[in-house]
């Protein structure tokens, strides 16, 4: 018998995203019958042609070495620029760094940012690997409830809050909510940070799909004070708004200098550099941004509009999402919670979704800060995501398929699978 091993991440249980991959995987491989994909926040669109263009370009002339831990200088002032004129986001060089994917970006920060015992703050309704990121880098989360329509609420915040708090996560536009935060939540949200000596982390990664007003970045409310004195970190991607999800690219503008030159260090442990070809990719992806940006954004909206309808008529979905990629839906008129809605949908219609309690897992965490025992928030027990940047065919035919199974459920009913 192998050892047992003992490490933070050896206590973690994988995430509900990723079981529900694996089963819809060996639905195919077992059937032969393609699922219908509704689990994975993947596009149907590609990325402009000049953004392959520039990746194969790079290669074939020999642009394969290594690049310094921060990324191609290029790039980085390419995206400083972006930041200045899109976002309203005073950043600089120096403090701009390039990461494989904006969710290694998450990893570095969370690391260069954790102290011994130290809490952050996440939302009790979140994305699982910001959970996960969280306890490998060292922190103990601490879960903040939401208020209604799951936005935030600063006195809950404070609340939930200790003197071991260092970090406050803000995730806008919200997966899996589709909450978008308003200037006046996001500026009482760092206002609260600020006065209790916190850092904020702003995941910015679906920052262009915004259906009903526009984005507001959390760094842009501290464009007037001193670089000093910033305390927003800001994480962006190039997945969603480029549909670069396979590139892997993202970057992370920090607040100050202090807090860049933590990070590279946090960096070159972790990956010693972006992939140079994929970085050239990201310059001609932000050379055509605001025409590309727009043109998927508007895919996007055209299924949410469309496609998502019928569930609000259906009762399930109570409004349309205002942001992000996903919908959170409320199935307790099956009589079936979420694991068991998933798994039977998945197996009678071949539709593949992912249970929504598995983001609302409440971790318990002992003093090495490795999981003993975890639960799920029960009021997530009858919620499920499904993401709707996926090809509008599939999408009516998996958002036809579920209405299909919850009519056969009936009310309390169990619907058998097949």
């Amino acid at each position: 018998m192998s050892p047992d091993i003992l490490s933070v991440a050896g206590s973690i249980p994988s995430s509900c995203l990723h079981r529900i991959f694996r089963a819809a995987e060996k639905r195919e491989e077992e059937t032969g019958v393609e699922v219908v994909k509704l689990h994975v926040g993947d596009p149907y669109f590609n990325p402009a042609e000049n953004v392959a263009d520039a990746f194969v370009d790079a290669v074939r002339r020999g642009d394969t070495k290594y690049t310094g831990v921060e990324g191609l200088p290029e790039l980085r002032a390419a995206v400083v620029d972006k930041l200045r004129t899109d976002n309203g986001v005073d950043s600089a060089v120096s403090r701009l760094l390039i990461s494989p994917g904006s969710c290694q970006g998450l990893a570095a920060l969370l690391q260069s940012l954790a102290e011994p015992g130290a809490e952050i703050l996440l939302p009790e309704l979140h994305w699982p690997v910001h959970l996960q990121q969280a306890l490998i880098a060292g922190f103990r989360p601490v879960l903040y409830p939401l208020g209604k329509d799951f936005r935030p609420d600063p006195e809950a915040i404070a609340a939930a809050a200790t003197p071991r708090t260092r970090v406050l996560l803000i995730n806008s536009p919200a997966n899996p909510t589709g909450v978008v935060l308003d200037r006046e939540e996001l500026g009482a949200l760092v206002d609260l940070a600020r006065s209790r000596g916190w850092q904020v982390i702003s995941d910015e990664a679906y920052e262009h799909f915004l259906y009903e007003r526009e984005h507001i970045s959390t760094a842009s409310l501290e464009r007037d004070l001193p670089v000093a004195e910033r305390i927003v970190h800001s994480v962006f991607s190039f997945s969603k708004s480029f549909a670069m999800t396979g590139y892997r690219l993202g970057y992370v503008a920090l607040a100050n200098e202090r807090a860049a030159d933590v990070m590279k260090v946090a960096q070159e442990a972790n990956i010693i550099g972006t992939s140079t070809p994929v970085q050239y990719a990201g310059i001609a992806a932000l050379d055509s941004r605001a025409e590309a940006a727009e043109i998927n954004r508007k895919l996007v909206q055209h299924n949410r509009d469309v496609v998502l309808a019928p569930l609000v008529q259906a009762g399930l979905l109570r409004e349309l999402p205002a942001g992000g990629w996903y919908a959170m839906l409320d199935v307790s008129r099956t009589g079936l919670d979420a694991e068991t809605f998933a798994t039977r949908l998945l197996e009678s219609k071949g539709v593949a979704v992912v249970p929504g309690n598995g983001f609302a897992m409440r971790p318990d965490v002992d003093d090495q800060g490795r999981i003993r025992s975890h639960d799920y928030a029960p009021w997530a027990q009858h919620l499920v995501r499904i993401a709707f940047c996926v090809d509008p065919a599939s999408l009516e035919t998996g958002v036809r398929l579920l209405l299909e199974f919850v009519e056969e459920c009936g009310d309390g009913g169990s619907a058998s699978a097949g």
